[in-house]
């Protein structure tokens, strides 16, 4: 068999859709210039031993990752301790505009994103992980070009691009073009859920740009395949390895 080949912008839409139970399709909100929301299977977030993951068992202020909508693209999940009621107006890197849903859970404190930094890809591999949530301050250099200390920020090492995990990921510092992509949660029957994505999705991107390194980490082309039926969840310390800090 030939070696694969990175995928087209065809094939990879057609991948994606083929392993979901919905298809990875644009669903406008109100008008073309919203950023559309790419439907994937519904998936139940479930803890390490495969039961059902409880928002009790969160930790707040503690890193947890998981794998969505595809098998290699990681995903932060993280309860913040406090009620999140969504609604904030962001914009994707094209100028498309989207309404971050806020938080979920019996508080409404728990969110979800994309943990695929969306300046240069940056993300957490199971041997090392440049990207994380701090939850001790770290300082940086605003949008307005002040000095600030900020905790629970989301940083990543790469370039130095901070998001803020309460206001949508939006971006507070460093060279990020546009806010983490926010992942769909749903919470009933004290059951978590994903279905979907919504933002600024970088999926196409981050499989042409590493392909060949994802092919290794995930042992042959299943990383691009979507999750379906569980999707497991774990403390970040378990998912990687190697947990950079930076100053």
């Amino acid at each position: 068999m030939g070696r694969p080949t990175k995928p087209s912008r065809r094939e990879f839409l057609g991948t994606c859709g083929a392993g979901a139970m919905l298809a990875c399709q644009a669903l406008p909100l109100n008008a073309a210039a919203t950023a559309p929301r790419l439907a994937f299977a519904r998936v139940a977030l479930v803890d390490g031993s495969g039961a059902p993951l409880r928002p009790a068992a969160l930790e707040p202020g503690r890193e947890y990752l998981f794998y969505y909508p595809f098998r290699s693209t990681p995903c932060f999940l993280l309860d913040l301790g406090e009620a999140l009621a969504g609604g904030l107006a962001l914009k994707t890197e094209d100028g498309q505009s989207y309404n971050w849903s806020g938080g979920v859970g019996p508080s409404r404190s728990i969110v979800a994103f994309s943990a695929i930094c969306a300046h240069k890809l940056t993300y957490p591999s199971p041997v090392v992980s440049f990207i994380g949530y701090r939850g001790e301050p770290v300082g940086f250099v605003n949008r307005e070009n002040e000095v600030e200390r900020r905790a629970g920020v989301i940083q990543c090492c790469s370039e130095h691009s901070i998001y803020d995990p309460r206001r949508g990921a939006e971006v507070l510092a460093g060279p990020s073009p546009q806010p983490l992509a926010a992942i769909a949660l749903s919470y009933e029957d004290d059951r978590l859920h994903v279905d979907g994505v919504y933002g600024g999705a970088v999926f196409e991107r981050f499989f042409a740009a590493f392909s060949d390194r994802l092919r290794l980490e995930h042992r042959g082309d299943g990383f691009a395949e979507a999750v379906t039926g569980t999707a497991t969840v774990l403390p970040a310390e378990q998912f990687t390895r190697n947990r950079i800090r930076c100053g």
